[in-house]
Parts: structure tokens; sequence; C-alpha cells
């Protein structure tokens, strides 16, 4: 693989880190509006092949499922994703402590592009999905609202959690993180892990963020084939089912009152305008990606034709 693409992965993997560690982004969609979604999909589903062969001892399979594997695109995009987490992390999880209403709207805005980006990957717009949509948003918003209270109650029953939660946020997260849509950083917020794991990453915490790296390995290697199935036979009722679940989700983030700490909701109130301002700076910076990607991949494909016609 030429330098040039090297560096080009390793920046779609930044970004990629870059969307995953805010909630309200999906690595997934950026994935996909960067034209890499399938072959980031066939790179897990053979390394969890792998994993499945050597779990029942049969190295060589293994070893022949890990040769089949696209390292030279995987890794620089692993480096990427991990590289926009440790750069980021620290000041995510600062802003959500000094400015949690404007990190609030910046969220929402975030996610409103996320859905206005799924919507346009629907293939079938019809009652059925439509419904689907609509069942999905409504069950999340109310459970969503079954546990509510100030930000300081919310925060103070995710500040010492249990090592094992780290294990099963990762393998939960990991799940949203490669759906295009959806965003595991999103997912670990209504877990009420969110910054338990930035603080993990921050203090250099070895032993919770290496039980939570295990989770997400767990969790891919048993969702990705369930992911596959779904995603090819399902493909719109599956995605309308996700955009359902961001809108209800849109609860946790409401800005008013406690920004993403609270479930409550509450009339807007000061500050009123730099969260809105935010939120339309989010749903925008969300859509010039997806404009990018389709330019970038309508370029590639050029370029590989190109290729083929010297």
């Amino acid at each position: 693989m030429r330098l040039g693409e090297l560096l080009r992965t390793y920046l779609r993997g930044f970004a990629m880190g870059s969307a995953d560690i805010v909630p309200g982004v999906s690595g997934g969609t950026v994935a996909l509006v960067f034209g890499i979604y399938r072959r980031l999909i066939d790179s897990i589903r053979l390394g969890s092949s792998a994993l499945g062969r050597l779990l029942k001892l049969d190295v060589a399979g293994a070893r022949e499922r890990l040769g089949e594997v696209e390292w030279g695109f995987l890794l620089p995009l692993l480096a990427g994703i991990g590289s926009a987490v440790l750069v980021l992390s620290s000041l995510i999880e600062s802003l959500l402590h000094d400015r949690p209403v404007e990190m609030a709207g910046l969220f929402t805005g975030l996610v409103l592009g996320s859905v206005v980006i799924a919507w346009g990957l629907l293939q079938q717009r019809d009652l059925r999905r439509v419904a689907v949509l609509v069942v999905t948003a409504v069950v999340v918003f109310l459970l969503m609202g079954v546990t509510s209270g100030t930000s300081e109650e919310t925060v103070s029953q995710v500040s010492d959690p249990a090592l094992w939660a780290f294990f099963g946020a990762g393998a939960l997260a990991i799940c949203a993180m490669i759906l295009p849509g959806v965003s595991g950083s999103f997912l670990l917020v209504t877990m009420g892990m969110y910054g338990a794991v930035l603080a993990a990453v921050n203090d250099r915490d070895l032993v919770a963020v290496g039980l939570f790296g295990l989770g997400c390995v767990v969790g891919l290697a048993l969702f990705s084939q369930v992911l596959h199935w779904a995603l090819s036979r399902h493909y719109d009722t599956v995605m309308a089912a996700l955009i359902g679940l961001m809108l209800g989700s849109l609860r946790v983030l409401w800005p008013w009152p406690g920004g993403v700490d609270s479930t409550e909701l509450g009339a807007p109130d000061d500050p009123i305008v730099f969260p809105v301002g935010l939120a339309v700076v989010g749903l925008a910076v969300v859509l010039a990606v997806d404009l990018v990607g389709r330019r970038l991949e309508r370029q590639s494909v050029a370029d590989e034709v190109d290729e083929l016609h010297v």
C-alpha cells in the first residue's frame, strides 16, 4: 500500500475515533460516508472467525483467517481511531464538566445530522419502516425517562463503577460504534458509563481500559455475524429502528436542565443562544463530513477506473 493511501486511511480512522468519542456521532456513519464500511465489516468478520477457530484450538484455521484480513487497511485505521481517543478524551471530559448545557446542544445537533444521513441510507421508506421508526423512538423516549434526577444524582451513580461494568460497557458500546447512525459514546451516556470510561482513559487506568477493550473484542466477535445477517436480510428495517433509537434517545441530550447528566425535560433557559448555535454547528459539521466523504469516494472510484485504463 502506498504511503498516501496509508495516510488517508489513518486520517479516516482519526475521523472515526473523533466521532466515536463524541456522544451523538457514529464512527460507523463516518466509515460509511468515506466508503470503507464494507471493508471494515469484512475485516471484523474475518477477525471474529479467526478468534472463534482459535477458541476451538484450530490454530491452522485461525492463521488462515488472519491471513485473509486486510491488515494494510485495518492497522492504520485502528491507529487513527486510537490516536483520536487519546488526543480528544481529556478535552471532551473537561467540556462536559464545565459546559454541560452547551455541550448537550452541540451533541443534539450531531445526532440530528446523523439522523438525516441515516434517513438518506434507507432504500425503502414505506409505511412499515416508518412505523418501526416511530414505535422505536417512542419506546426509547419513555424508557429514557424511567430514571430521572438532577445532574449531581446522575453523576453519583456512576462515579465509581465496578470493574465488570467496564467489560460490559465495552461489549455493548462497540456494537453501536460499528453501526452506521448509532453512536457508541451515546450508548455509554445512556448506560451511565461515559464519564467513567473517559476518566479511565485520561487517568491511564490500565485495568479499567484493558477490561473495556476486552469487552469490545468480545462484543465484536459476537455481534459482527449478527450484524452481517441483519443488514443483508433486513437492511431497511434495521436502519429504521436505529433512526428511531437516535430520535428517542435525544431525551438524554436535551440541554435543559443539566445537559447530558439528566433525563429531565425543562423549558429552554439561559443560556439559550449558544447551545442552539452549537446545535446548528453540529448539524452542519455532520452533513459536511457526509458531503466530503461522498466526494472522496467518487474520486477514489474515478482513480481506480483511470488505473484500469492505463
